[in-house]
């Protein structure tokens, strides 16, 4: 087959969609649908990807983490020897700073006893709920925090059990419309305390995720909230010394809980970079899930295309017997129904890239802080599956078209 029989068959594509838009539209649909959502959804985890990889990377490369669990503060899915395991301690936290030389600084962090979806804040007439409280030491800034009012609490108001607190920058903003809150007393729990500072959004939080953070001094926090035990403590290891600093952090945690020598460990220790990798797993996961749900769309796009070239088959069979009687071989015949398909096809995999394109967009005016952009391998992929859908769905019309006989072709009325 050569280009000029190539292009007369791309030409007859385009000349059938131009006769039956609505009934081309309709053949294709499947196909759109399926390459848009390939490209959308694409788009959005790749943007949610990038920045909850940005958020997880804030903590800073010489971050480690120490849970009581894999995976953060939890308690769906524990096995038997986690639902046993002694919460952290802030005499663990004292432990690593003690006897832990590539530490440079050691921050416990300790949550509240119950549920922050029943915690609130109010000022006056103004109430923010859901409000994430915690209670650390003045070393938790040394993690990347910055202030846009005020200060941080210090030691001093740690050691005193002052009842002061740094909030964060949604909270300052639902309280506090365009003011600096500091000095303000505030009621948290129906507990009355003071704002000290606000602290920035961080630069890269999680999309359409607010900054509620309150932030007690470590002992105030135990003495207004007694029932709170679970902790979890950020370790900052001293430059190029990493390796070293989750070592000895282990080997002291280990002999802080009494972990036997033949005993896994009773506590988890991560690293910014392999919460990133796990994060990846999942996305990974996710993607793959949604090329499979996409692929519904894709076979229901293709079965039309089917249809539709089987009957393009039986309205043009006289003009096949005419090609196949002045020397059109079957191969030529297969060959100018398959580049109709995949033109067919290819048009709707560019009208679901701007489909895909546009959920992309409609996503990150939804969500501002999602940074979604549509990755080179979603557009490929979709435009390239929708090809192949109308090459392999095309085939059994395009082989019925080849093997009619041409004097039979040609009494066809």
């Amino acid at each position: 087959m050569n280009l000029v029989t190539w292009l007369s068959g791309i030409r007859i594509a385009l000349d059938s969609i131009r006769e039956s838009k609505l009934r081309a539209f309709l053949t294709v649909l499947g196909v759109i649908i399926g390459t848009g959502t390939i490209i959308g959804v694409g788009s959005i985890i790749s943007g949610l990807d990038g920045a909850i990889t940005d958020v997880l990377r804030s903590f800073g490369p010489n971050t480690l983490i120490v849970f009581k669990f894999r995976g953060g503060p939890r308690t769906e899915r524990l096995t038997p020897e986690e639902l046993r395991r002694r919460p952290l301690s802030f005499e663990n936290a004292v432990a690593i700073r003690e006897r832990c030389p590539s530490v440079e600084n050691v921050s416990p962090y300790l949550f509240p006893q119950r549920n922050n979806a029943f915690s609130k804040a109010r000022f006056k007439g103004n109430e923010v709920y859901r409000v994430q409280l915690g209670g650390t030491h003045e070393s938790y800034v040394a993690n990347g925090t910055e202030m846009k009012y005020g200060r941080f609490f210090n030691d001093i108001e740690n050691q005193r059990h002052m009842p002061v607190v740094a909030v964060g920058e949604d909270v300052a903003s639902n309280l506090f419309p365009s003011i600096d809150p500091s000095g303000k007393w505030i009621e948290v729990n129906g507990k009355q305390v003071q704002v000290v500072g606000v602290m920035k959004r961080p630069a890269a939080s999680m999309p359409g995720s607010a900054d509620l953070r309150i932030l007690f001094p470590y002992f105030a926090m135990r003495k207004m909230f007694p029932g709170a035990r679970e902790h979890m403590i950020l370790v900052t290891a001293k430059e190029g010394r990493l390796g070293q600093a989750m070592d000895e952090v282990r080997m002291v945690m280990r002999q802080e809980r009494r972990d036997k020598y033949s005993d896994p460990d009773s506590f988890w220790i991560s690293t910014a970079e392999q919460m990133v990798e796990q994060f990846h797993a999942v996305t990974g996961m996710v993607a793959l899930v949604m090329i499979v749900m996409s692929s519904i769309g894709l076979l229901v796009g293709g079965i039309g295309v089917m249809n539709i070239m089987l009957v393009s088959v039986t309205e043009r069979t006289r003009e096949i017997g005419i090609r196949k009687a002045i020397g059109a071989t079957r191969f030529d015949i297969i060959l100018q129904f398959l580049t109709e398909a995949a033109t067919l096809t290819f048009i709707g995999g560019l009208l679901g890239m701007a489909f895909g394109s546009i959920i992309s967009i409609v996503a990150r005016v939804v969500f501002p802080s999602l940074p979604t952009q549509v990755p080179l391998w979603a557009a490929f992929a979709g435009v390239a599956v929708s090809i192949g859908v109308g090459l392999f769905f095309g085939i059994w019309p395009a082989s019925k078209a080849a093997r009619l006989d041409p004097v039979v072709a040609l009494r066809y009325e």
